[in-house]
């Protein structure tokens, strides 16, 4: 089943089916506009536009990691328009964490813990690879550079 059944909200406010993203690789990225990886948007929009049409990249803020998104939905549109003319889907702001977190991230963490088998989100720009059928392939550390996840894409493209 995949993630394809979870609804979200996209930073517009309309809710929004993930099987919209049907047949193509995600990138899954909990973001925020404050934070050291913050230019890390640049290199997502990069692969965005490597794979258009191919690969969607799914950007979620989050404000739980040191309060570096403390904006609204507008203000952080705003942001990731004027800093790095950002095209790929932005959603709500969401919690990845805890009791209130987001049922995808709850999922994804159960499907593909982090370091030493901890489930928990340890800080922004934590990335989720998910092939064409919605299946979590992988779970990257913030460290790890959007583009230096082009080849699990394509194999992914050409699996």
């Amino acid at each position: 089943m995949g993630i394809f059944h979870y609804k979200v909200t996209d930073i517009r406010g309309n809710e929004r089916e993930l099987s919209e993203f049907k047949d193509k690789p995600l990138l899954i990225v909990n973001t925020a506009s404050k934070c050291g990886f913050t230019p890390q948007y640049e290199d997502m929009q990069k692969l965005y536009e490597k794979y258009e049409g191919k690969v969607e990249v799914l950007a979620f803020p989050c404000n739980q990691f040191g309060k570096q998104e403390p904006g609204n939905s507008s203000e952080i549109q705003e942001f990731c328009d004027l800093t790095f003319n950002v095209s790929f889907p932005i959603f709500e702001k969401v919690d990845v964490n805890g009791e209130n977190a987001h049922p995808l991230f709850k999922y994804l963490q159960k499907e593909k813990p982090g370091l030493l088998g901890s489930e928990k989100i340890k800080w922004n720009f934590t990335k989720f690879l998910i092939d064409k059928n919605g299946e979590p392939v992988k779970r990257y550390a913030p460290q790890v550079k959007p583009l230096d996840i082009s080849e699990d894409i394509e194999d992914l493209l050409n699996g």
